[in-house]
């Protein structure tokens, strides 16, 4: 029963099912949402009480607002089977009594699972599918297919997570994905249940082979929440968490072959449904110019999958390679936009020149029919430029010499009377290379007397040698932790094991099992200066606290800095 008003009372009795086997059990939960006196529960006619009442309150403040729950719980085994009804329970809730709803629960014969016996991974396995959609299952031969891959997941459970652990390879298919931008639940029915399901993979297809073809499954590792029977102490429901492997199962689909009856000649493997034209960028030009000449499919089909029809043109006219274009997007219906050929034309002489008309063929799956679509004659005009040699031909068949006429670029006579010119040439001995190269190693000699003058006075430097020989020591026990400046722990770690191995290198010892202090009494004995001593073990201690307390990056460039000075003076002092 429920109170209308700003300070609603509700009183109601919630199942745990409506229908369970004799061997399983029922809890009924008395729920409330105002504090009450003498609550008085039903006599549950056809159930034994098995547990109950067990009381739990919860009670919280959101945004200024309270929160108030008080249940009453009961654990009830049924004694026959049949239809029981579970009576009204009342209270007295601000001197007022409340009645709930009476509810009916039907016991059939025992099941072989009891509900109350499964564990999660059985909860898990009855409420968690992975279903493959095909949007058809006998396609014909390079006809679009779309495969929706849905993971349903019942209200009583809920997914925290989930891994792909075996992706389709599509074998014998051309497959493309179809990106999912966002993972949105939504409503549905599975076998006849309400369920939620996401879209977890989009694929369009388009069979390569007639015959049975099998759809690899999509196999994933969930991870399942799945509620228990038990409340924390704050009376909220306790789950379990177990992974799952779920898999869309394999799909076969029989691919019918297309159609040999009534086949044109000229079909190339087009399906669909498609436009043909062909079009010239002008029809009237001179010789020597170009133009070009566009060979055009669009519509709705494999149109990545076949081959466009090829233009033939006259000899006269010239013709390069065509430049092949795509303009197409592939969406859940298949692929749809147009493939074109643009072929360079330019014609040589003057005249008219046809460009023939050509024929595309394609199968329509939708009809089950094969069309055929033709193309316009384009006639070429030429209008200025040389006439082709038919019609520059003498009447005469003597070896009369024909007069021909450069247009453009093309090839001209070759010339019988070619000015050229002697080829010189250029010896190596006596030149000034040669002289060059023989003072070479003349002129080495001072070189060589400085840099021999220059090395001697750089051994001679005793302080400075070692102090060179100070610093490169530092760089090398230091360079792991240069690596790993900005990483605080990686960097304090490296930076520790750089000290202790400069310890052991120097002074023969393992200091992994010394304190600081022992390491501050040997480095005593080895008169070092206490200034340096106390920054070497500053350091230690920095590389300690590092694991506990956040250190900057200007921190870490400051212990490196450090590290190295302190290194290079122990060394000279050692």
């Amino acid at each position: 029963m429920m109170a209308q008003g700003n300070n609603d009372v509700t009183f109601e009795m919630k199942l745990s099912k409506p229908k369970l086997g004799i061997n399983e059990r029922l809890r009924v939960d008395f729920v409330m949402n105002r504090d009450g006196d003498n609550f008085s529960p039903p006599d549950f006619t056809g159930f034994k009480v098995i547990m109950g009442p067990s009381q739990s309150i919860s009670s919280s403040w959101i945004n200024g607002v309270r929160s108030y729950s008080k249940s009453y719980s009961y654990t009830l085994a049924p004694t026959a089977r049949g239809k029981f009804t579970i009576k009204q329970a009342t209270i007295v809730i601000g001197g007022e009594t409340y009645k709930s709803l009476a509810q009916d629960v039907e016991v059939t014969a025992a099941v072989d699972k009891p509900s109350d016996q499964m564990t999660a991974d059985d909860i898990a396995d009855e409420n968690l599918h992975l279903v493959a959609e095909v949007s058809k299952s006998n396609p014909y031969l390079n006809e679009a297919i779309t495969v929706i891959y849905k993971l349903y997941v019942s209200p009583n459970i809920s997914v925290s997570n989930y891994q792909p652990l075996d992706n389709p390879t599509y074998n014998n298919f051309w497959s493309q994905d179809i990106k999912v931008n966002a993972l949105s639940a939504q409503n549905g029915i599975y076998k006849g249940k309400p369920y939620r399901y996401v879209i977890l993979k989009r694929v369009v297809l388009y069979p390569q082979k007639s015959g049975k073809l099998d759809i690899e499954p999509l196999s994933l590792d969930v991870t399942v929440d799945v509620p228990t029977g038990r409340r924390d102490f704050f009376g909220q429901r306790m789950y379990a968490q177990t992974n799952k492997t779920v898999s869309a199962g394999n799909r076969t689909i029989n691919v019918k072959p297309l159609p040999l009856d009534n086949q044109p000649a000229n079909f190339n493997g087009a399906v669909g449904d498609f436009d043909f034209a062909v079009t010239t960028s002008k029809t009237s030009l001179n010789a020597s110019e170009s133009l070009q000449a566009t060979v055009e499919v669009s519509g709705k089909g494999n149109l990545k999958l076949f081959k466009l029809p090829e233009l033939e043109l006259p000899s006269a006219l010239e013709v390069y390679e065509p430049e092949f274009t795509e303009g197409v997007r592939t969406t859940l219906a298949g692929m749809q936009g147009k493939v074109s050929n643009q072929y360079t034309i330019v014609p040589s002489f003057r005249g008219k020149y046809p460009i023939p008309s050509l024929n595309f063929s394609y199968f329509n799956p939708s009809t089950g029919k094969y069309a055929t679509l033709t193309s316009d004659e384009i006639v070429i005009n030429v209008l200025e430029g040389p006439l082709s040699a038919s019609f520059n031909a003498s009447a005469s068949t003597n070896n009369q010499k024909q007069s021909v006429v450069a247009s453009g670029n093309q090839f001209n006579f070759i010339k019988l009377n070619p000015n050229l010119s002697g080829k010189g040439y250029s010896y190596f001995f006596g030149s000034t290379s040669f002289y060059l190269w023989l003072l070479c190693p003349l002129l080495l000699i001072p070189i060589a007397i400085v840099f021999r003058k220059k090395r001697d006075a750089m051994a001679g430097d005793i302080v400075g040698n070692k102090i060179r020989k100070a610093n490169k020591l530092a760089r090398k026990y230091l360079s792991a932790a240069r690596k790993e400046l900005g990483n605080k722990d990686s960097f304090y770690i490296a930076l520790e094991r750089a000290l202790h191995n400069y310890l052991k290198a120097k002074l023969k010892i393992e200091t992994s099992e010394f304190s600081k202090d022992k390491i501050t009494e040997l480095l005593t004995e080895k008169n070092i200066d206490p200034t340096t001593v106390d920054s070497f073990i500053a350091l230690l201690k920095n590389c300690e606290a590092a694991r506990y307390s956040p250190f900057s990056n200007v921190q870490m460039q400051a212990d490196y800095d450090k590290a190295s000075e302190v290194i290079s003076i122990m060394d000279k002092q050692l």
